[in-house]
């Protein structure tokens, strides 16, 4: 009998649990690992920016295809982000504005214009609203023709798993291989942008992959997790791991336990946490993961051994 309710719970929680763990940390590393680069660049709000612009593309992309399929997605992101850049240009020399005030004018109108076309059009029967725009729909990924844990070498219930899984999947491996095949171009033009430009390396474009690459961890991370959690992993992770040591590669390694702390403990906390004190909600698991995430932020701002040394070396 005890076997028999072990093996009940195993396959519920393979059927409701694992593939939206599964893709919340996928999610959660991909947006992390070119975070890194992006907060010792300073640059660590272009993940934030990215997140405001690709909504009103995504939403276009759709209403001109009627699909949400990634190529159009991708398209319709990219897209908004040349209009974009050729916006922020604009208001910088009309205006003449600073472009850190040009930028935050712009991202903001087409974020807020996104969120008015997902009002005004009828995008809700295919999973694209406010709601789903911001916290994203992990908890309606269910792997609905799994039956346990055999279905993971089931090849005809693999094929059935919810699309976000392989994408997310097919992403991380793409950026992970940038940044394997770049690294040292990465560490030394993030370091010392003029010595790397002085020995050869392409700095420009270096930057420019990199931002493409943020770019691209966001579109497909947006549909599963929505913009809090591609917002909250460009930047808590990252900086998590900066508090814990000085050293690049450690760095990157410390930012993607992080970040898979935060998914797994977020899900489970969203799902079961208020349970703990008597409620019989649950509560969003985009919203818990990036809660977690900052959490574990704090944790190192007070206790994380490179805390005293980044603030003095931020003094000087």
């Amino acid at each position: 009998m005890i076997n028999d309710l072990i093996t009940a719970l195993g396959a519920e929680f393979v059927q409701l649990s694992l593939t939206p763990i599964v893709i919340g940390t996928l999610a959660a590393i991909a947006c992390a690992l070119p975070g890194n680069f992006l907060l010792l660049r300073r640059q660590a709000l272009i993940g934030d920016a990215i997140s405001h612009v690709v909504l009103p593309g995504i939403v276009a992309a759709f209403l001109v295809t009627g699909t949400i399929t990634a190529v159009p997605m991708m398209i319709g992101a990219g897209a908004a982000a040349i209009i974009a850049v050729i916006m922020i240009e604009i208001v910088k020399r009309l205006g003449r504005v600073e472009p850190g005030a040009a930028m935050g004018l712009v991202f903001t109108t087409l974020f807020a214009a996104g969120v008015l076309f997902l009002e005004i059009t009828d995008t809700s029967s295919v999973h694209i609203d406010v709601q789903h725009a911001l916290l994203g729909n992990l908890e309606s990924l269910i792997w609905f023709d799994a039956d346990g844990w055999g279905s993971l070498l089931d090849p005809a219930a693999l094929a059935t798993l919810p699309p976000q899984l392989p994408r997310l999947a097919i992403v991380l491996v793409a950026i992970t291989l940038f940044i394997f095949l770049f690294w040292k171009e990465l560490k030394i033009s993030t370091f010392d942008a003029a010595f790397a430009g002085a020995v050869g390396i392409r700095t420009r474009a270096l930057g420019f992959a990199l931002v493409v690459a943020t770019a691209v961890a966001a579109v497909a991370a947006f549909d599963a997790v929505g913009s809090i959690i591609v917002i909250a992993m460009f930047v808590c992770p990252p900086a998590s791991a900066r508090l814990m040591t000085n050293q690049l590669a450690r760095q990157v390694g410390w930012s993607v336990v992080f970040a898979t702390i935060s998914a797994v403990l977020g899900y489970v906390f969203a799902g079961y946490g208020p349970g703990w004190f008597g409620s019989p909600y649950a509560v969003s698991a985009a919203g818990m993961i990036a809660t977690v995430s900052g959490v574990i932020l704090l944790l190192t701002c007070l206790f994380g051994p490179q805390r005293k040394r980044t603030g003095q070396q931020a003094e000087t």
